[in-house]
């Protein structure tokens, strides 16, 4: 992460590639065709403490201040303790360097590439001679257009000649008006008459009011009620005595005699 933190500050943080895995940041710098043996200040060099030259083995990383012969002076992170420290290193633990300035130029290279447009020579178009309007009947826009049209016409006629043989055309009959009422005639009014008397009858006995039975007479009137008069007298009734010696009979409602208990 120093290396990173470092190319921010410096400003070439797209020429130095950001990676937590120094193998992968190796192979980044191979891709770029930015990777070479040669120490040179502001290149990153990438060591194996195990004595190995393939980029796989990388194990740490460091920034080239300056070279002096076979050694590097170097401004590494995390070494003997320390955050940041300048180190003077042999060179034979190292298994290659990465070139900024490399990158910067290959992308330079690449962007000025994609923007060069290939120069076109225009050939002037030849006009046909004798062309007349009869001539666009056979080009291909021509025969697609008419048989457009002719399969739009085929396909309405067949539509039409489906529609009358399904819904064949009815006339629409008006209803009849139903013919209007009169009210019925009202019968001529005249006063009742009674019919006539037969020959040999006498008035009397033509008509003569209606009596009721005996019966129905006294339904209606109700019962008949008697007259209030005097009361009429009950009979004394006298006592009977009793014959002597013999057992008496007392009722349960008369008071016992003294003389008899």
């Amino acid at each position: 992460m120093f290396i990173a933190w470092a190319a921010d500050k410096a400003g070439i943080s797209d020429y130095v590639g950001q990676f937590a895995w120094t193998p992968s940041h190796a192979a980044w710098f191979i891709q770029q065709g930015a990777w070479t043996r040669q120490p040179e200040p502001g290149a990153l060099v990438f060591f194996d403490w195990r004595g190995g030259k393939n980029y796989k083995g990388v194990d740490h990383v460091g920034i080239v201040e300056r070279v002096d012969g076979k050694k590097i002076h170097t401004i590494e992170a995390n070494v003997d303790g320390v955050w940041l420290k300048r180190k003077t290193r042999d060179t034979d633990k190292v298994v290659g360097y990465g070139l900024p300035r490399v990158v910067k130029t290959n992308v330079e290279l690449a962007g000025i590439r994609s923007t060069e447009q290939p120069f076109v020579r225009a050939t002037p178009r030849a006009e046909p001679q004798g062309s007349s309007p009869l001539d666009l009947i056979g080009t291909p826009p021509a025969l697609l257009g008419v048989m457009v049209l002719a399969t739009v016409l085929l396909s309405l006629r067949f539509s039409r000649r489906r529609g009358t043989h399904r819904r064949p055309a009815q006339q629409w009959n008006e209803p009849t008006p139903m013919p209007a009422q009169e009210p019925p005639a009202e019968p001529a009014w005249s006063p009742w008459e009674p019919a006539a008397e037969p020959a040999g009858s006498s008035p009397e006995s033509a008509w003569s009011p209606w009596e009721a039975p005996a019966s129905e007479a006294v339904r209606r009137e109700g019962p008949v009620r008697a007259v209030a008069g005097p009361p009429t007298p009950e009979p004394a009734v006298e006592a009977v005595p009793a014959p002597r010696g013999g057992p008496t009979r007392r009722r349960p409602y008369e008071p016992r005699s003294r003389t008899s208990a």
